[in-house]
Parts: structure tokens; C-alpha cells; sequence
């Protein structure tokens, strides 16, 4: 005759006397069923009531999970009544994040949403709330419909357990505060409450003039000895070492041995209810569900009998919907290998079929105890992969998961989670690796809610084939389009114009310049020639980006010269780790800044600690400067540029300090997806615009922008071995600006009475726009400078320009703007001339 386990919660019933009485406790939904006892390492309460319906510390079986949380629901809808369908429900973090959502589906069609430890910048929080005896206390409201907190229909409120109502309270008073509501109900797997704590609800409820009603699945109470908390610390310390946390194990070069799963996640989804989870949310991942788990299935090896979805913190959801859909994904894996056409891999001598368990890891410290009357019988250690807002500890752990006989693990994140700590030796993958012979990750887009009220004119990027030849996807340009404006004027004009202060360089466009047959053979040499050391330097750059910024990277280049480069480290990210930034093109104008509209577009889009701008290379470091003064204005933007070459040492992220020729340099729109420089005039940009540019559709049959993503795209698996290097170098090197080009540039200037920084352009690219685009008066070249110098000394030829071979530059060539421009003057440094 079988014995019967003994209660998870015995162990600690027997050291301390804590003991559970209500509501059938030894049979079927009883007390003794539903919750186990831990002890924690918390100074503000010595036990830890563990749910085995939960998902969180105890693995089981998903449709158990669910189920719960949704037979609560439909008993909140049958106590609502008609007015069930204006619910709004609200989950606690971190542990009833997923239950209350649960709930909500049990509700109906209602919204729901959830609160949260993580800070998200620019979202204003909608309330907030104390626990007093967790780990971790301030819980944030963030809704991105603020309605949903301020609505009058029921509020339903869900945590795991209701041990003291404290919580509860917190939360109606500043709730109520905000705005009163008639009725709320509170829902929870147990009721634990004494009579005490229940008639201080009923004494709160009356004094707010509202209803309140409570839903548990159980109700009982514990019952706690004198000195029970001293008792508990006690026990935990001596406990320390015998159950100490089973820590990670590094696999190769110290990275965990993890199979990232694409979920093919549907755009625009929410990953749970931090920001809020409408109905037609559901409604399109119940649609989704099916396909994911298909993803999953197939990446989960054909052996595995035991499969653990272990979800991450407050992301409990869709991890167990997710797990849910896995189980139905296997058993039809398993059903069809059991055909008579099949195989049988799946299914074991005796007969089983591979079996999906659900938990979620956890920031709450608690002791293990290997026996089988803990509840908590083993805890996997790990370094927190996020950035703790609450000034918590950096410690995470997964509990009842090493030991438990998993032969794959699938790890689901957010995408704000999934960051090099996740993949380090001492991080999740890692430690998970040690305990089980397949670890799978997923990872869900992090959902950034759009905040309302921009103007119409700010709705959206202008994306191609409408504006730019670039693929829709690869560019949002943050510009208004003014491709019907004459802006054009000639060269000679302009350049008078602008040293004589009769205008701004942005509010006019020089004539695009239309190369030569000579010419442009010469930029598809130079493109052959360098495409593997342009790749090398996207490559570079874009390791040091994800380094810094991580997985959640937002690129935004400074248009144009930017946005090649930008496009390009968007496709290293796809190409190296299958990721697919957003990258956006804004403006940014000498001496009137950067597009401030185009910044508050990010804000309200993106969390702007995550963006990083680019460009193609630095000159003598004016738009750095300029970049620092104009975000000083806008919290959370961190002024660095990332660029291909740094020559003057302006900046700490880049792909190379040498000042080489970076093909796309060569060319103005025809290279840059056909778009303009940008414009800013008064009259034609408005308050709530962004800033201008033109779209040059009938340069089409001139347009070599894809050829050059192209070609640089293609020479990445070649460039991948120099990345590795060059990352490793560079990270272990003081990359701190020496602003060395800034020194030089003030030099020449002063050494040629130029009188004015402005007028020198140093370095390759910024050489071959004042050839371009401006009146050049003489080139200065380092003497024996090579091939890179070939078109710049053909553009010279062609506009009568000298080329003067110097020593000790910093960069390979630096371009002198004729520095007292006047139409019609005479002289080497003064002839009109035609841009080619």
C-alpha cells in the first residue's frame, strides 16, 4: 500500500508550531492542498505561505494554473452581474501578476491590468501603493489608458493570498482617493485573514462609502507561536549551509548554452498587463498561440518527457499561456509519432507522453530544505538580468527546479530582461544549464505604450517607398516631408550667403550634385575596395552598442550621413544575434540643435535611456557638441554618438579611429535613400513640425543606396572574425574622447588666418561634402595618403581646387572652405566656380 507524502508544510509545522485550520484542510482544495510552508529570509516575517496553484515557486501542470485563477473569474462574474461587464481587473506584483489576469479572463471581455516594480521613463505613473512586509515594497500603476484607474465600474483586485489586507487597504486608499468608485471586490487564491484584519475591512469599506467583497478559493487562518520571527531567523541561520542555493555553471568562454526560439510574437502586443491587457489583446494571442507554440515544439529536443516553461518575474502570463499551448503543441507531436506511420520517439516504455510543467523565477529570498515535507526543496541562484528600480537586491532565483528531472527548460523573457547578464556565467541560462540538458530562450518584445497628445503632425515616422528608397522596416524618418518646395539654390549663392549672415545653411539645398561616368566607377571601386573594412567597423560598433545599451536598442541616426550606417548596424543586429532594433532618422542643425520634437516622439515611443544615436564619422566633433547642449533639456538621453570612424577623438563609440574612406561619403541622396540634407526654415517648419526634408524621386534610376547596404551586408560573415577582435580590444582600452581633431582643426585655422572653425572640415567624409556641397578653396592631404584620397583629388580636379600634400594631420585629408567668399572674386582662393 502506497504511503501517503507527507503535507509540504510539516517541516516547518513541526520546528516552529506555525499551523493552517479552515475550510476542509487535509481534503481535495483544501488548505493542506493548495499551500505548502517555507521559511524566508525576510526580517519582516519568518514563513512564506507557498501556493501550489500559483506557477511561482512550484512547478505545475499550466491547465492547473489557469484554471484557478479563471474559476475565480467566473465566480467574480457571477457576484458582479450586469455590471461585470465594466470591470477593470487589477493583479499584484510580482506573484499575481499572472493569476489576476487569469481572473480577468474569467470575467469576460474586461480589461486588465497589472502593478509593477520596473520604472518605465516617460510613462507617468497612474498610483501607487506599499506592501509593508515584502522583500520589496513600492508597487507602480502604469497604465497607458489612464482611464482605466479612473473609470466608476467595479474594480476587482487579485493577489496570491490575503494574509493581514494590509496590502488591499494601501491600495483602495489611494485608489479611491484618485477616483471613488462604488463597489471594489478582492480576489485571492486563499484567505487567510483573522477576524481582526477582516473586521478592519469592513470598518475601511464603510468609511469609504463603497462595497467590498472578497473571493478566495480557500479560507482559513495561521496560526503563529510568540517569537516566531526570532524563531524563524534563527532556523533559516542554521539551516545556511546545508541549503545553500545551487549556484550556475559556465558553459563555453563562460556563455550559457541556450537555443534562442524566435515566437514570431505579434506586433504590437503587450507581453502582460503592466501597461494595461484589453480584450482585443486576447483576442489576437489566442490567435497567435497556436503558431508559437509550433516554434517551440520543434525546438524542444524529440526525447524530452518533462518540460519546464519558467517565466521571469512579473512576466507570468504568457509564459503560461505559452506553456499551455506547448502541452497541446507535444501531445499532438506525440499523437502523430504514435501512428502507425510514426516512429513512437515521443512516448516512453510505459507509455507517457511528454508532460509541460509552468513556474516562473522570483526575487523573494527563501530558504531550501531537501526534504518532503518542505515545500521548498531546491533554489537555483542567479545574477538579476534586469536593473532593479526599487534598489532591491541584485539576487534572483528559481525555485523546485534543479533536481526536479527536466530534460528541457524553456527560459521566457522580455525583451528588457534579455541582456548580456542573462547570457553570463553567472546568469539564468547558465544556472539552468547545470540542471537540465536543453535550455531553450524566448524572448517577448518588451511592450512600450504610445503616450497621447502629440499633434497629428508628429503621428508617425515617414517611412519608404513613400519617402526614401529604403525598405519600410529598415528606416522611420522623424521629418516632414517637403519634397514639392523649391529649396535648391546654386552653390556659389548659398556659401555667400551664409559667411555674410544673410542665411542659415538648413534653409536652403545646394543642387544635387549628378556624378560623372568617371565618377561613379570610382565609387563603385572605392565601395569593392572597402566593403569588408565598412563591415568590420558596422560590426564593431554595433557590439559596443548592444553592449552598452542592450538587446532593447533603439538606433537613431543623425540624418543623412547617419542613416547608412544606422541601416547597416540594424541589419548587423539581425545578421549576428537576430534582433530587429527600431532605428529612426531625426535632425540635428549646426547652431540650432537637434529636432526637440523629434525627441519627444522618442520619449513618448521608447525608453530614451535605450537610444543611442549614429552617424557616419566625426569630424572635428561640432555635432558631439552640439548633441550634448541640445538633449541637456530631455531626461534619460544619453548624448554619445556611436560612428563608423572617430579620426578626432571625439566620442567613445566606434568602429575605428583611422580616418578611411567610408563609401557612402561619396555621394549626397544617392546614397542616402534619395533623401535631402534637412531643412529648417521658418515658414515652412512649424511649431509642432518635425524638421524638413526632400524625397528626390526622380534620382531613382541614379540611386546606388542599395548597392552599398548590399554590398557591405554581404561582406559581414567575412568581417566576423575581425569583430570579435576588434570588440575585445576596444573594450579593454581607455576609448575616452581626446578631442585631438578639435586641437588640429583650431591649428590649421589659425595657420592659414582662416579666422573661423566652421570653415575647416576635417577628415575624408567631411572633405568630400565641402567638394559637394560648398566653395572649397584648397585641400590639404597627408602626404603618401592613398587610394581612400582618389576621389577627393577627382572632385578637386573637376572644381579647379589644389590638393596641398602636408605632414602630421590627424586625418588623411582635411578641406579648407574658401574663408572670404564673394561671387566673382579673383584669385586661387577666390574664383567662381561650378559644382560638378
Amino acid at each position: 500500500m502506497a504511503t501517503k507524502a507527507p503535507w509540504s508544510g510539516q517541516w516547518v509545522a513541526d520546528r516552529l508550531g506555525v499551523a493552517l485550520h479552515g475550510d476542509g484542510q487535509d481534503g481535495p482544495g483544501g488548505l493542506h492542498e493548495l499551500l505548502g510552508l517555507a521559511l524566508r529570509r525576510n526580517p519582516k516575517r519568518a514563513h512564506l505561505l507557498v501556493s501550489h496553484v500559483l506557477g511561482k515557486h512550484v512547478p505545475q501542470r499550466p491547465d492547473v494554473v489557469y484554471d484557478a485563477g479563471h474559476a475565480l473569474g467566473l465566480r467574480v462574474r457571477e457576484l458582479l452581474g450586469p455590471d461585470a461587464d465594466r470591470a477593470v481587473v487589477l493583479g499584484y506584483a510580482e506573484t499575481a501578476t499572472g493569476l489576476g489576469h487569469t481572473v480577468a479572463d474569467g470575467v469576460g471581455a474586461v480589461p486588465y491590468l497589472h502593478s509593477t516594480r520596473r520604472e518605465v521613463p516617460g510613462v507617468a505613473p497612474g498610483g501607487g501603493f506599499q506592501e509593508e512586509h515584502s522583500h520589496a515594497t513600492g508597487h507602480l500603476l502604469l497604465p497607458e489608458d489612464p482611464a482605466l484607474l479612473t473609470g466608476t465600474g467595479p474594480l476587482v483586485l487579485v493577489d496570491d493570498e490575503f494574509s493581514t489586507g494590509t496590502t488591499v487597504l494601501n491600495t483602495l486608499r489611494d485608489l479611491h482617493a484618485r477616483a471613488p468608485r462604488e463597489r471594489y471586490t478582492v480576489v485571492a487564491l486563499t484567505d487567510m485573514r483573522s477576524a481582526a484584519d477582516r473586521a478592519r475591512l469592513d470598518a475601511f469599506a464603510a468609511e469609504l462609502g463603497a462595497r467590498v467583497d472578497v473571493v478566495a478559493l480557500a479560507t482559513g487562518t495561521v496560526s503563529l507561536p510568540d517569537g516566531v520571527l526570532a524563531a524563524g531567523q534563527a532556523l533559516v541561520a542554521a539551516q545556511e549551509a546545508a541549503a545553500a542555493p545551487a549556484g550556475p555553471a559556465a558553459g563555453p568562454d563562460g556563455a550559457a548554452p541556450a537555443v534562442r526560439v524566435d515566437l514570431g510574437w505579434p506586433e504590437g502586443l503587450p507581453d502582460g498587463g503592466r501597461h494595461g491587457f484589453r480584450p482585443e489583446h486576447r483576442q489576437r494571442l489566442e490567435a497567435a498561440l497556436p503558431a508559437m507554440a509550433a516554434r517551440l515544439a520543434a525546438a524542444v529536443p524529440a526525447g524530452a518527457r518533462r518540460v519546464l516553461v519558467l517565466g521571469n518575474e512579473e512576466l507570468m502570463y504568457a509564459p503560461l499561456r505559452l506553456a499551455q499551448a506547448l502541452q497541446a503543441a507535444l501531445d499532438a507531436r506525440a499523437a502523430a509519432d504514435l501512428s502507425p506511420a510514426g516512429a513512437g520517439e515521443a512516448v516512453d516504455g510505459a507509455g507517457r507522453r511528454p508532460e509541460v510543467r509552468f513556474s516562473t523565477t522570483t526575487r523573494s529570498p527563501v530558504l531550501a530544505v531537501d526534504e518532503p515535507g518542505y515545500a521548498i526543496r531546491s533554489a537555483i541562484l542567479f545574477a538579476a538580468h534586469d536593473e532593479p528600480a526599487d534598489g532591491g537586491s541584485a539576487d534572483r532565483y528559481a525555485y523546485n527546479v534543479a533536481g526536479a528531472g527536466f530534460d528541457a527548460v524553456v527560459c521566457v523573457v522580455d525583451s528588457a530582461g534579455d541582456t548580456p547578464a542573462l547570457h553570463a556565467a553567472g546568469g539564468l541560462l547558465a544556472a539552468l544549464a547545470a540542471h537540465t540538458p536543453a535550455v531553450l530562450l524566448a524572448a517577448v518584445p518588451s511592450y512600450r505604450p504610445r503616450t497621447k497628445g502629440l499633434p497629428p503632425s508628429m503621428s508617425e515616422p515617414l517611412r519608404g517607398p513613400d519617402f526614401s528608397s529604403y525598405e519600410a522596416e529598415e528606416v522611420g524618418w522623424l521629418l516632414k516631408d517637403l519634397s514639392e518646395v523649391e529649396l535648391e539654390a546654386p552653390t556659389e549663392e548659398r556659401e555667400e550667403a551664409i559667411q555674410h549672415g544673410g542665411a542659415h545653411y538648413a534653409e536652403s539645398l545646394p543642387v544635387e550634385y549628378q556624378p560623372s561616368a568617371a565618377y561613379q566607377e570610382l565609387f563603385h571601386s572605392a565601395l569593392r575596395a572597402s566593403a569588408e573594412r565598412v563591415a568590420r567597423a558596422v560590426g564593431t560598433v554595433t557590439e559596443l552598442v548592444l553592449a552598452d545599451r542592450g538587446p532593447d536598442a533603439v538606433l537613431v541616426s543623425l540624418a543623412r550621413a547617419g542613416t547608412p550606417v544606422g541601416v547597416l548596424m540594424r541589419r548587423w543586429a539581425r545578421h549576428a544575434h537576430g534582433l530587429d532594433l527600431p532605428h529612426y532618422a531625426v535632425s540635428i542643425v549646426r547652431g540650432r540643435g537637434i529636432d526637440r520634437n523629434a525627441l519627444r516622439w522618442l520619449a513618448a515611443h521608447h525608453d530614451p535611456t535605450a537610444v543611442m544615436f549614429v552617424d557616419g564619422w566625426t569630424g572635428k566633433g561640432a555635432i558631439t557638441r552640439e548633441l550634448a547642449e541640445a538633449v541637456a533639456d530631455f531626461p534619460g538621453f544619453d548624448p554619445e554618438i556611436a560612428v563608423l570612424a572617430d579620426p578626432g577623438g571625439c566620442v567613445s563609440t566606434y568602429g575605428t579611429r583611422d580616418d578611411f574612406l567610408i563609401p557612402s561619403a561619396c555621394l549626397n541622396s544617392t546614397v542616402s535613400g534619395l533623401i535631402s540634407r534637412t531643412v529648417l526654415r521658418e515658414g515652412l517648419i512649424g511649431p509642432d513640425d518635425f524638421h524638413g526634408a526632400k524625397f528626390y524621386r526622380d534620382l531613382k534610376s541614379a540611386d546606388l543606396s542599395g548597392v552599398f547596404l548590399d554590398t557591405v551586408t554581404d561582406a559581414f560573415a567575412q568581417a566576423n572574425r575581425g569583430v570579435r577582435e576588434d570588440v575585445k580590444a576596444l573594450q579593454a582600452q581607455d576609448r575616452s574622447p581626446t578631442w585631438e581633431g578639435w586641437a588640429a582643426v583650431e591649428r590649421i585655422s589659425e595657420e592659414y588666418g582662416i579666422g573661423d572653425v566652421n570653415l575647416v572640415k576635417p577628415g575624408v567624409g567631411e572633405t568630400t561634402r565641402v567638394l559637394l556641397r560648398r566653395v572649397p578653396w584648397k585641400i590639404l592631404a597627408q602626404r603618401g595618403a592613398g587610394a581612400d584620397l582618389d576621389h577627393v583629388r577627382l572632385l578637386a580636379e573637376q572644381r579647379g581646387v589644389p590638393v596641398e600634400e602636408v605632414d602630421g594631420l590627424p586625418y588623411s585629408c582635411v578641406g579648407l572652405i574658401h574663408p572670404r567668399y564673394t561671387r566673382g572674386a579673383t584669385g586661387a582662393a577666390g574664383t567662381a566656380v561650378t559644382a560638378p
